[in-house]
């Protein structure tokens, strides 16, 4: 099989081939070195064989006949040899050209067999594609030509602000480290769609052309929806909505670092609720369910924005109230008792049942200086608020600091 040159060796041959002008005086010069020669050295060797004028009148005119033949045959040769390296190039030429195009046609169904959107564009503040592959319409809503020199929109106008600037920070870090880059972002499409997508590329350096980025765009939304719901429910209770253990353990964690860096104070308020049990006995556990995603409800909506509730296991619930001191604590334990004692639930079939709750309270520093500590401190003080009767608030080692109002 003939292997066909590349761009690079054409080129090469190509610098190689005399100019237009030079080969012209190439081939005059033949021609005029063989017309010379001829003249010089042809009278010579007639003179001194032919001696008779007649005879020599007769050779004359062959001889003229002879150097329009040789002197034609020398004009051929030089001629040809210059007309078959040419078609040799041009061959060359049309080789090399089906070849490219041949490349370009797979390049092309390669590109647009990939998933999502292959590219290259400018390294410039708007992002101004060069090519972009057919799967551009999938992803983005806009038909390649549209994006394609930002003729109907650049592709960083269907960035918001926040994403934009975050894939610029990564494209400059990336660059700076002479390495690819890869970055998730929110894509606004033509319909008004936002997708999740992930890009990855590299700089192409170009020269004159400056620097280039090429690389791939995928459509991610589906696994970042799923991605997103499984870290939900990573650290959320199912039923309650409320932050799991594990992760209502890592919030008290960082609010009393908070509260030792810059000394404040921090509460915890134990909750549970009184005679649960017989709720679930007498009319179910989808009524019990019904109940505690109601009563988790009511909480939610009686703290601050910057208070955290989670639920620890069955009925116990614990609430983070970040700056809040001792005072504070218990007024907003009494209030959440009272709210929910005075709040009949819905058992979920049209029936209410009226609910109470115990309450421990343990505040940093006074009564404990670890997540741990603080946790026993409080669940001990809710189980003093059991023994004093149920529907109380305790506080953490103060047996006596019992109430029960009305």
């Amino acid at each position: 099989m003939t292997r066909i040159p590349d761009r690079g060796q054409v080129r090469e041959r190509l610098s190689t081939q005399l100019r237009p002008v030079r080969r012209a005086l190439v081939v005059t010069s033949v021609y005029a070195v063989a017309g010379l020669l001829w003249i010089t050295f042809s009278d010579l060797i007639v003179g001194a064989l032919v001696t008779d004028a007649d005879t020599l009148s007769q050779v004359q005119t062959w001889k003229g006949f002879f150097f329009v033949f040789v002197t034609a045959l020398v004009l051929f040769l030089a001629l040809f040899r210059l007309l078959t390296r040419d078609r040799a190039l041009l061959r060359l030429q049309h080789d090399q050209s089906l070849a490219l195009r041949k490349r370009e046609r797979q390049l092309t169904v390669l590109m647009d067999s990939l998933p999502g959107m292959a590219y290259r564009c400018r390294y410039d503040d708007h992002g101004t594609m060069l090519f972009v592959s057919e799967g551009c319409v999938e992803l983005t809503g806009y038909d390649p030509d549209e994006l394609m020199g930002s003729r109907a929109i650049s592709y960083g106008d269907m960035l918001d602000t926040e994403s934009y600037r975050h894939l610029l920070f990564e494209i400059r870090s990336a660059l700076a480290k002479e390495e690819p880059y890869s970055v998730e972002y929110a894509l606004n499409r033509k319909d008004g769609q936002q997708v999740w997508v992930w890009e990855r590329g590299r700089a192409i350096h170009e020269g004159a052309d400056g620097t280039m980025l090429e690389g791939i765009v995928l459509d991610i939304s589906d696994r970042k929806r799923l991605r997103d719901e499984l870290e939900e429910l990573a650290t959320r209770d199912p039923l309650t909505g409320l932050l799991n253990r594990r992760e209502m353990s890592r919030v008290l964690e960082e609010e009393l670092e908070r509260a030792r860096r810059y000394q404040r104070p921090m509460a915890m308020l134990w909750i549970d609720f009184d005679r649960f049990k017989e709720i679930n006995d007498t009319f179910g556990h989808a009524a019990g369910d019904s109940v505690l995603q109601s009563v988790t409800g009511l909480l939610e909506e009686s703290v601050r924005s910057v208070d955290s509730v989670g639920r620890f296991g069955g009925e116990e619930f614990v609430i983070v109230l970040p700056e809040m001191g001792v005072a504070e604590a218990q007024e907003t334990a009494e209030r959440l008792r009272r709210q929910v004692s005075a709040t009949p639930q819905p058992l979920g079939d049209g029936r209410m049942v009226s609910l109470t709750i115990s309450v421990g309270v343990a505040v940093y520093p006074r009564h404990g200086l670890t997540g741990s500590a603080l946790c026993a401190a409080a669940d001990k003080a809710m189980y003093q608020a059991k023994t004093a009767g149920r529907n109380c608030v305790a506080l953490a080692h103060v047996q006596e600091q019992v109430h029960n109002e009305q």
